[in-house]
Order: C-alpha cells, then structure tokens, then sequence
C-alpha cells in the first residue's frame, strides 16, 4: 500500500541516507533469487532502521524475523562497541545467504543466528535488549509481545513492521493475519508498560518504548 505518491517517494529516497554496496547487493539477489522479495525493508526503511539503532547505540539487540538478513546489517550499524544481535528465523533455505553477507560485513562476529520456531527460540534468550525488531510472521504478534516484553530494558524501543497490513487492518477481519495486527495494534496502544506511535511508513511501523 502506497501513502505517498512514487514521485514523493523517489525525492524522499534521494535526499536520505544512501545504502552500502553490501546491502545494495543483497537487495539484488533477494529480488533475483527469492520469493516474496517485497518482504524486504529496503533501502529508505533500512537507514531509518540504521538511524535509530546509531541514536540508541544497544547493546545487544533482538530481531525476530531474519528472511535474507538485510534488516539484521542495518540494526547492526548502530550496535555499541562488543554489542550483538540475535536474530531469529524459521526458514532453513535462506540461512546459508544469510550467513554469506553477515560474514562480508563488518558485523560478522556480532551477529547470532537462531534458526527454528521464534516462540521457541525467545523463550531461552535471556535479554536484557535495548532495541527489538518484529517482523516476523503476524498470525504471532500478540504472543511475540509477551514473550519479548519483560526482555527489553526501560527505555528500549520495540519496532513493529507490517501494522497497517496494506490497509486490511481498517476491515473486518477475515483472516488470521488481519485480526492478529488489530488485536496487536490495540494491545500495544493500551498497555501501561509501554508508548507507541504507528508510522505510515511503507506498510507500517510502529515505534513503542517501553517506560
């Protein structure tokens, strides 16, 4: 779903932050080599990604949801010195791409692949995580909040992607994925430990910090 214009959006591009070749590269084989490659952030979302990680400076931080691993380098820009990040993914076919630009990048020893079921995997990481990004798969959401909750430090910002849903959270639900993100929407929006502000930015995202 489209908030602004191509044309705005080509401007706002062109007067943001520009990608490292390494992160150019694996846009073009995700695009070329991999199914659904829309599910990737992107360059403009990328450097906002990248942005706020260098404002934050973490010391250790949490993806959930991995898929090719450009997300994850972006994140890991901002890393203080000897922070890691955790990252997690179900798919077992992406790994070895994955693994392949992490250990071209500056970052490599900083970044920790999970491969399996994300409920699973959060409930042996132990935290505490100053920035967490979810994007992983939305039918989950709501379950992903409890169990990434208590892991993140006062003061830390939990990044939510996909929370408009193409528009689709505006209807009555009439799938499993729709209906997650408006419970999760709400949830988020009415826990006390936490305060949020939806972005339209590609198909959502929304910053929360917990207090």
């Amino acid at each position: 779903m489209d908030f602004i214009s191509e044309k705005l959006q080509q401007y706002i591009n062109k007067h943001s932050m520009e990608e490292s070749d390494l992160l150019k590269a694996l846009d073009r084989e995700t695009h070329q080599k991999v199914l659904h490659p829309r599910m990737l952030s992107g360059s403009y979302q990328g450097r906002l990604l990248s942005l706020l990680s260098k404002m934050m400076m973490p010391k250790k931080i949490l993806e959930v949801g991995t898929y090719t691993g450009y997300a994850t380098l972006c994140l890991a820009e901002g890393l203080a010195k000897g922070g890691s990040i955790d990252t997690i993914d179900h798919n077992e076919e992406l790994a070895d791409m994955q693994s392949r630009y992490f250990d071209q990048s500056p970052y490599e020893s900083q970044i920790v692949q999970h491969l399996g079921e994300a409920k699973n995997i959060l409930k042996t990481l132990a935290g505490p995580y100053g920035l967490v990004f979810l994007d992983a798969d939305k039918e989950n959401y709501p379950h992903y909040f409890d169990l990434i909750i208590d892991k993140l430090e006062p003061g830390g910002i939990l990044l939510s992607d996909n929370v408009l849903w193409s528009g689709k959270v505006l209807e009555k639900a009439t799938d499993e994925a729709t209906s997650a993100l408006q419970e999760y929407n709400h949830k988020i929006n009415t826990d006390v430990r936490v305060e949020s502000v939806v972005l339209p930015i590609r198909d959502g995202l929304t910053i929360t910090r917990k207090c």
